[in-house]
């Protein structure tokens, strides 16, 4: 709501101040001569004397509503090393999760040691026109690609790369990870880029654990910044559009937790564990809610369902451009999905 106060005129300032103050859990105590309660959203406090007239707004948060929620869909192999649930499902690669294009989650499967022998995985492919952004839960992950660029993705690190005009790279279970075996769970996001830098040079982010920023919260709730800005903390990763990819550890059940969010950027909350209430909707494993955009919005309310419950939040500012995409290429038009395995055929990719 709307409060405005009308102060006595002819208060000297030194008095005028104290003729009103706002008290904890918006309790308000005026001494004034009129109040008027006008629309929902903003406190508006006005004072006048004799001589002067003082307006101050405070606006209230308003919370994040969910304009669909995504089953967890049917997992598939992606090479023969990591088995994946398709998140986004039908709705990857289009405009209503943009600037993400792809989200592809591991749940925490048991590999066995496999002595000597091959790590499993993905080889050699290419990529155009955007960037993916590797998480390690549990296991490792490995990678080469053709700038020479190589690591390890540890548990808790963050690979981020750019694939930029063309790279190839292959990607697959550590070599030790292999050798012990063990739980493995992971997640690959891919990012679009925006038209102008889609043809830019390859790049290679690798950020460990030790150097994403955790933010605490109520409850021993956190936040691990990846990319973006949360309470004037930002993320490591530097993004080439406003990109946020937080990881939000939520221990206790009954927990009711606030996440501030930009209420102009796609907010998309994907369950990795556990079970959370957003908007009077429950999400559960790999469930997704994407949020509505309304340029108002800007608090994300959850209520803990389940004890070490989990979620990735991302999302960021929509790039609204054409999409074209096949395979391991994402353009904005076909003619440049052409080019791109011309390039790729003809040995001109990954330079």
């Amino acid at each position: 709501f709307t409060v405005s106060c009308c102060v006595r005129a002819g208060c000297s300032p030194s008095h005028e101040s104290s003729h009103y103050h706002l008290m904890k859990h918006h309790k308000i105590i005026f001494n004034t001569v009129a109040i008027a309660l006008l629309p929902i959203g903003v406190y508006s406090i006005a004072t006048t004397n004799s001589n002067t007239c003082k307006s101050t707004q405070i606006n209230m948060p308003s919370t994040r509503t969910i304009d669909k929620i995504l089953p967890r869909p049917r997992r598939h192999w992606v090479g023969d090393g990591f088995h994946v649930y398709p998140v986004f499902d039908r709705f990857a690669f289009t405009n209503t999760v943009s600037p993400l294009l792809m989200f592809d989650y591991a749940a925490p499967k048991e590999f066995p040691a496999r002595k000597h022998k091959q790590p499993l995985g993905v080889g050699q492919h290419p990529h155009r026109g955007f960037e993916t952004v590797t998480i390690a839960f549990q296991g490792e992950v490995e990678h080469h690609d053709s700038t020479g660029n190589s690591g390890i993705i540890k548990s808790g690190d963050v690979q981020w790369m750019t694939a930029g005009r063309g790279i190839i790279h292959q990607e697959y279970h550590s070599k030790e990870f292999t050798e012990r075996g063990g739980t493995f769970e992971m997640c690959q996001l891919w990012v679009n880029l925006p038209k102008k830098n889609k043809m830019t040079k390859p790049r290679y982010q690798e950020i460990v654990s030790s150097s994403i920023p955790t933010v605490k919260l109520a409850d021993d709730a956190s936040v691990r910044i990846i990319s973006g800005d949360f309470e004037e903390i930002k993320g490591p990763a530097k993004t080439f559009s406003p990109v946020n990819l937080w990881d939000i550890s939520l221990p206790k059940k009954g927990s009711k937790v606030s996440i501030p969010y930009p209420s102009d950027q796609a907010c998309i909350v994907f369950v990795r564990r556990g079970s959370v209430n957003t908007d009077s909707k429950i999400l559960g494993p790999q469930d997704v809610a994407i949020t509505k955009i309304d340029g108002e919005s800007d608090v994300l309310e959850l209520i803990v369902l389940e004890d070490n419950s989990s979620i990735l939040l991302m999302g960021g500012e929509p790039l609204n451009e054409p999409i074209a995409n096949r395979g391991p290429f994402v353009m904005n038009t076909q003619q440049e999905l052409q080019q791109a395995m011309i390039d790729f055929r003809t040995g001109k990719m990954g330079r």
